[in-house]
């Protein structure tokens, strides 16, 4: 079969048909999705700022110029993860708002689930060690900066759509609470990871819900 030839491979989202792809689309496709499960693995296990290219495209099975015709750098690969796990979040909290009949129900089935994925280990590390690398280095500061912006508004309109199912509009703007709900998760995680008797689990479900609840739910809604 000619490999220019569309294969039986779909792509497509939810504002149009799916199409098929080519062969190389496929193989490309892969390739991707592998360069980034070893970024993953090798972040979690030598840090972000100790992690080696080499050691992320050896883990994936291919040689560094693999890794440089798919990312341009480290820090790429990097903020393709985050979007990347932003992007399955919005999904997940989509489809919970979309299960639920009523605004009590949507509220509280989210409220849980924030909880649950605010005690990622593996994001909440990379994610701290990421933002004290780009603080140390003045250079690339302003650049990732900028893109850590834009997953903040993805994220921020998200908790736009969930505060309208409260019937209630963000105390503050977007960005400013998608960055708060992250960091009171982060800088609690880190804390419970350092010591879990001096915030436990429970400290911890229990405070990110207190904080959802101020920025998110009706003054006059009931605690739950």
């Amino acid at each position: 079969m000619n490999p220019a030839r569309a294969i039986g491979v779909k792509r497509g989202d939810s504002h149009g048909p799916s199409v098929p792809i080519s062969v190389q689309q496929a193989r490309t496709q892969a390739t991707r999705r592998r360069l980034l499960a070893a970024a993953e693995k090798t972040f979690a296990r030598d840090g972000f700022e100790a992690a080696r290219l080499e050691d992320i495209a050896g883990l994936a099975g291919y040689t560094r110029g693999a890794f440089y015709a798919h990312f341009r750098s480290k820090e790429d690969i990097f903020f393709v993860l985050v979007e990347d796990w932003v992007g399955r979040r919005i999904g997940e909290v989509d489809a919970l708002l979309a299960k639920q009949e009523s605004p009590t129900k949507r509220l509280r089935a989210v409220r849980e689930h924030y909880a649950q994925i605010a005690r990622d280990r593996r994001l909440g590390l990379l994610t701290l060690e990421f933002k004290l690398f780009a603080i140390r280095h003045p250079e690339a500061h302003a650049r990732l900066r900028a893109r850590q912006r834009r997953i903040l508004r993805s994220a921020g309109d998200l908790l736009l759509r969930i505060a309208a199912t409260a019937g209630r509009p963000l105390p503050v703007d977007r960005t400013a609470a998608a960055a708060a709900l992250g960091a009171l998760a982060n800088g609690l995680l880190l804390e419970n990871l350092m010591d879990s008797a001096s915030i436990t689990d429970q400290n911890l479900r229990y405070l990110l819900g207190v904080f959802f609840d101020a920025l998110i739910r009706p003054v006059s809604a009931p605690l739950f």
